[in-house]
């Protein structure tokens, strides 16, 4: 790393802050906690982090935080505080501003056990809702985590050990991290486990060297609280860098029923009956012992290619279910590579481990099949000007690298920046929130960047796509695009809380009203949305502001956003259209081929009508479409091509409206319910008004 390169990616961030300066977003500050915290998601260094600009006094004394993010899995609560000096040279910070951040970022945590939550103007914002969190949780946190947001340079900096009984940490992410992090990409140096610190003693092993030299094997038995710990420190980075879409921990059944039966009653047994870990390291200490032993003291560069679900169900049974693991032993392999070449063997063995349970190669995000498509139709799919293009960063920093080899000539720099500018820059992590969102799941994106991937991921497995083509791109960037713009106009609505949540609900509620059905092929075109639904967004949002406060109650709204049962709640209390329409929704019918929109000449536009009797649909439960099917052909009430539709609708309410009816669908299907009523074929108290199935 040099001096230079150093200074020359202090500038690209300035530059960036200084371009997203907008009226929603004016502070300097603000604007760069915002880019570093969503870069280091991507990084996966964090996730689930809230940019909350908060401050004030409490006896006299000044209290600031920047942002924050609370792990309820691991109770562990992180603050951050941010010195920004933007145009000034990246200088070393003093001490004693280190220090000021800390304490200012302390003091509020103090404050808001001590009731700061009661006193915060209005009682219904961010930050009011921060407080009542702290406040609540303080006793069961694990650990308290200041991380410090800065473009200048940190020096070394002792923090307190504790705050109020709890484990203080303290982590700065400055200039020259942000650029080992974000600039030339991560290192797994960071790194760095001292099992002597962490269980008393050195890691007995057996030590089994290789003759050519290309690695050397390490066999050991690490005691399970240990690996607990490990993993409460670090989280997912401690899994190979590579290989994030294999998590899924929070997706999946993080502790299957028989490991959690073994931990609890039969925690000696864990060793027999578990298959163990095998990990990498950059390098690691290990001294002889008086009895003629090896002995590990520490590790460096700790990557765990296999065995990433144990490691989780482990400190998920200590930290979630209570269970005890000292009796817990873990056996584990660790491998140092020597000669060979570090990545390659780190991915060979990966893939190699992973060949032997259910995680498949597709589980490797970055070389995913599915990403590796979408790349490719970035890179070949054009917008209709033919000058340019959309950026999918299917491995992180590769915009950045793009953009550095641009830069070697000046007309590829200035070509590049013409056809992929910033704002078309697609990463793994929009995809699967845009997406996320227009599927009907807003809870996933609540959960944050990295757990809503795992999440998106996990659903790719499960239900393999068809491979991605032309017109699904020039979808995905038109989801994107009404992302953003709802995004945008939300957020210059400049409500009190829970701006990115509104949005993310905001999008689902749009296409579950719509049917997921909109003019996909306008938005493509002019890349940006009409005035006319930008204004649909604005008159929606305080709508869902206050739909989703109610449904939340007394429970912490953050945290409840983030159930499946609160999406579950809205869907039955969404806005309705009104007309005029805007002309993403009032365009011409639509074909039900793959849920995809087709234009069909000739035919009538939308309506609210037909939005409504969409809903409608949705609003009846499968039995009750099967029975319509099955009881109106029998009796003749309805011709079998109507009860096809029925039965049709019935799978869709079955899998939970994934699909959705098309209005061609929905008119037919609701005469049909409502012909069987009147004749008394079904009785499901339904209340379907004759004014919506036969209005035209």
């Amino acid at each position: 790393m040099t001096e230079d390169a150093t200074d020359e990616f202090h500038q690209e961030i300035v530059a960036e802050v200084e371009e997203s300066l907008s009226s929603d977003a004016p502070f300097s500050q603000e604007v760069f906690t915002r880019l570093i915290l969503e870069r280091l998601e991507e990084a996966g260094h964090l996730d689930a982090t809230f940019p909350l600009y908060q401050e004030g006094r409490v006896r006299n004394a000044a209290y600031r935080i920047d942002g924050y993010a609370y792990d309820e899995e691991r109770a562990r609560l992180d603050l951050f505080t941010t010195i920004y000096l933007g145009d000034l040279p990246a200088s070393k910070l003093p001490a004693a501003d280190v220090t000021k951040a800390l304490e200012r970022a302390l003091r509020f945590a103090s404050a808001c056990v001590d009731g700061l939550a009661a006193q915060l103007e209005p009682a219904n914002t961010d930050a009011s809702d921060l407080a009542r969190l702290i406040e609540n949780e303080a006793d069961n946190l694990s650990a308290i985590r200041i991380i410090l947001l800065t473009d200048g340079v940190v020096g070394s900096f002792t923090p307190p050990a504790e705050w109020r009984g709890k484990p203080l940490e303290f982590e700065a992410y400055d200039i020259v991290r942000l650029f080992r992090v974000l600039g030339q990409g991560e290192t797994r140096a960071d790194i760095t486990v001292d099992l002597v610190s962490m269980s008393g003693r050195p890691l007995p092993c057996l030590h089994v060297p290789t003759q050519n030299g290309e690695y050397d094997a390490y066999l050991a038995v690490l005691p399970g609280d240990v690996l607990s710990q490990v993993y409460d420190r670090y989280g997912v980075r401690l899994l190979e860098l590579n290989v994030r879409a294999f998590l899924g921990l929070q997706g999946r059944k993080s502790v299957n029923a028989e490991l959690r039966r073994t931990i609890a009653d039969q925690p000696t047994m864990f060793l027999a009956f578990n298959n163990g870990i095998v990990a990498t390291v950059d390098d690691l200490d290990v001294v002889a012992n008086d009895a003629g032993g090896l002995e590990i003291r520490s590790l460096k560069g700790l990557q765990i290619v296999n065995g990433g679900q144990t490691t989780a169900s482990l400190h998920r049974a200590r930290r979630k279910d209570g269970l005890k693991l000292d009796q817990v032993s873990v056996p584990v392999k660790i491998i140092k590579v020597g000669g060979a070449d570090l990545s390659e063997m780190v991915s060979s063995i990966s893939r190699a481990a992973n060949r032997q349970n259910t995680v498949q190669l597709a589980d490797f995000s970055a070389n995913d099949p599915f990403h590796q498509q979408i790349e490719t139709l970035a890179n070949t799919t054009w917008l209709e000007d033919g000058k340019g293009r959309w950026f999918y960063e299917r491995a992180r920093g590769s915009y950045v690298a793009a953009e550095q080899k641009a830069a070697l000539r000046k007309t590829d720099q200035k070509s590049f920046r013409q056809q992929t500018p910033k704002q078309r820059r697609l990463s793994k992590l929009d995809v699967a929130r845009y997406l996320g969102a227009w599927s009907g799941l807003p809870d996933k994106v609540c959960l944050g960047g990295q757990k809503n991937f795992q999440n998106f991921m996990q659903r790719l497995k499960d239900e393999p796509p068809p491979p991605p083509d032309q017109s699904w791109f020039k979808r995905l960037v038109a989801i994107a695009v009404l992302y953003r713009a709802a995004e945008k106009k939300i957020r210059s609505m400049k409500f009190p809380a829970y701006g990115a949540q509104i949005t993310a609900y905001v999008v689902a509620g749009l296409s579950h009203r719509s049917g997921g059905r909109l003019d996909f092929d306008r938005i493509w075109s002019k890349q940006s949305v009409s005035l006319e639904l930008e204004q649909l967004i604005g008159d929606w949002a305080p709508k869902f502001d206050a739909l989703m406060r109610a449904s939340a109650g007394n429970k912490n709204p953050s945290e409840w956003f983030k159930k499946a049962d609160c999406w579950k709640d809205l869907q039955t209390q969404l806005p309705q259209f009104t007309e005029p329409l805007p002309p993403e929704l009032s365009f011409q019918a639509l074909t039900a081929k793959a849920g995809d929109a087709v234009m069909l000449p000739n035919r009538g536009a939308h309506s609210v009508a037909d939005y409504d009797r969409i809903a409608r649909c949705m609003e009846i439960p499968s039995s009750v479409w099967m029975e319509v099917a099955e009881r109106g052909q029998k009796t003749g009430l309805i011709h079998w091509t109507v009860a096809g539709i029925c039965r049709t609708l019935a799978g869709y309410a079955a899998g939970g409206w994934e699909r959705k009816p098309s209005p061609k669908q929905a008119k037919p299907a609701l005469e049909a319910v409502l012909a069987a009523q009147r004749a008394g074929l079904v009785n499901a108290g339904l209340s379907i008004a004759e004014d919506v199935s036969d209005q035209t």
